[in-house]
């Protein structure tokens, strides 16, 4: 007979490890045999907190898990983000800064705004012409009003927010209100079954931890993935050349400083600068490749970056530090009775926070799909890697378009448009999208993390045209004037926006002297 599951241990905690706990407990939390997860984490390792941003995706994690989001925007320093503001990738004289917003354009299912765009010949930016959130991102708003309800919205969103607060949060829920039992201890050795499966844990502290699951979220160390199981590390060092981050956190010069609602992304000749915005700082990181720029370059850089954008701070006076990454994933990420999830199963590096978008997904396909038993397991394995492997190669094809389409002339852009560095399913788009725009056939599955309207957004805003537009098909025809009144409403909804929206930092003190009146009524 098959082994049942009925004790999942995650081992790691951070971002990854405590969402992967919470995501089991809470789906699992109604079976008729209880499911027990207890995740087990060092006292001695600090969390990393690369990334402080997040994709759309992470509202319908929370919500699900039952997590409160003005708690976690709080508690967090949390703010909202729209989408990415690229500034310098293009190279092109008159176009070099553009928007990847969040949400798709309007009447996206029935009308192709690319084709459209480039058929009329229109000089505004195609993300400003597809969707009034441009606007909204220029301005620095709010994706919606105080009075909307949590995880609503009227422009589709994530968030920017202090990793390491956040990590605390999930873990103050998972064992508060999910019941995730949690164990501060190292692991010390491995006892594995007959069959090659791990059996249990030995701590340090001298306890035994059984399982029938185990999730690996130790991060870069990959103990059981990587140490225990020795699964190959498939490195994409050839694609995607960044492998270091300088970090920084700046304090706001002022109380009331604008909190951008987009990260902000400025190219450099070497790699390129993320800077996002939190309630009491920003979080700034140059994300460059070791191989083309030494670490003391990379600081200075980020100190200038910080003297031009913070003119009343003193970049000497911060604390700077470096974090090393190899840019590449496991290809068999779920193997007998583990699975990986988070850096131990893979980093590319952090540009459209396609890291914790695919943390989330890992985590709620092993909730979604927990396998009752130890044979069922083999067949939700090799779904999971198949699934894996195919987002893994979406997100380098879709980072390395970032780079590729770049007429920047310093050797490291150049190296980025070396044909022999793109990955061969990106390759077939791009010579694809000389005769056509990119549209739902670009990302047909339900589960990509990347819209076809990210390829649009990111395909234009860099410069990008076609060698042939086509002429004016008759199915394009008849929805011509349908599209003349939609995009003329955008433009009508954009001049709009600043009427109807708060700023990022008006919503967010709305929702703090919220917290503040309950606890005055005693709620």
């Amino acid at each position: 007979m098959s082994r049942a599951t009925r004790e999942v241990v995650v081992v790691g905690g951070g971002t990854a490890g405590w969402i992967a706990a919470n995501a089991i407990a809470t789906e699992c939390r109604h079976w008729a045999a209880p499911l027990r997860v207890t995740l087990v984490e060092s006292p001695d390792i600090p969390t990393i907190g690369v990334g402080e941003g997040t994709w759309p995706s992470m509202r319908g994690t929370l919500q699900r898990m039952g997590v409160d989001e003005d708690e976690m925007l709080r508690t967090c320093d949390a703010s909202f983000k729209q989408g990415t503001w690229f500034r310098g990738w293009s190279g092109r004289s008159g176009e070099d800064a553009y928007i990847h917003p969040f949400s798709l354009p309007v009447e996206y299912a029935r009308l192709n705004p690319a084709t459209y765009w480039l058929r009329e010949g229109n000089e505004e930016p195609f993300a400003a012409f597809a969707t009034p959130q441009v606007a909204a991102i220029e301005q620095g708003l709010a994706p919606k009003d105080a009075s909307a309800p949590q995880y609503a919205f009227a422009f589709n969103y994530a968030y920017h927010l202090d990793a390491g607060k956040f990590a605390g949060l999930l873990e103050r829920h998972a064992t508060g209100e999910v019941g995730v039992t949690h164990i501060l201890a190292n692991v010390a050795s491995i006892e594995t079954r007959e069959n090659g499966d791990i059996a249990a844990l030995r701590l340090d502290t001298g306890s035994r931890l059984a399982g029938d699951l185990f999730v690996d979220c130790t991060g870069q160390r990959a103990l059981l993935i990587g140490q225990h199981y020795g699964q190959p590390f498939a490195s994409v060092r050839d694609t995607l050349f960044n492998d270091r981050a300088v970090v920084v956190q700046v304090p706001h010069e002022s109380a009331d400083s604008t909190i951008a609602s987009a990260t902000l992304a400025t190219a450099g000749p070497n790699g390129w600068i993320w800077d996002i915005g939190l309630q009491s700082r920003r979080g700034l990181g140059h994300v460059f490749a070791s191989s083309r720029m030494d670490e003391d370059a990379a600081q200075e850089a980020l100190k200038q970056y910080v003297a031009n954008t913070s003119p009343s701070i003193d970049p000497t006076s911060l604390q700077y530090r470096t974090i090393a990454f190899e840019p590449g994933y496991r290809e068999t990420p779920w193997h007998r009775n583990c699975v990986a999830i988070g850096l131990s199963a893979g980093f590319v590096e952090p540009l459209e926070a396609s890291a914790l978008a695919l943390i989330e997904q890992s985590a709620n396909i092993v909730a979604q799909q927990m396998p009752g038993d130890r044979q069922v397991m083999d067949v939700v394995a090799k779904r999971f890697n198949d699934r894996l492997r195919y987002h893994w190669q979406r997100i380098i094809e879709f980072l390395k378009l970032h780079y590729a389409t770049s007429v920047r002339d310093q050797p490291y852009w150049q190296a980025h448009r070396d044909r022999s560095t793109w990955p061969p399913g990106l390759a077939d788009r791009l010579l694809l999208w000389q005769q056509q725009t990119p549209w739902h056939d670009d990302a047909p599955r339900l589960d990509e993390l990347f819209p076809s309207a990210s390829y649009q957004y990111v395909l234009y805003g860099m410069g990008f045209r076609p060698r042939q537009v086509g002429g004016a098909s008759p199915s394009y025809l008849a929805l011509r004037s349908q599209a003349d009144q939609v995009f003329h409403a955008t433009r009508t909804q954009a001049a709009q926006v600043a009427k109807l929206l708060p700023s990022n930092r008006e919503l967010l003190g709305a929702i703090a002297a919220r917290a503040q009146t309950g606890r005055a009524n005693g709620d």
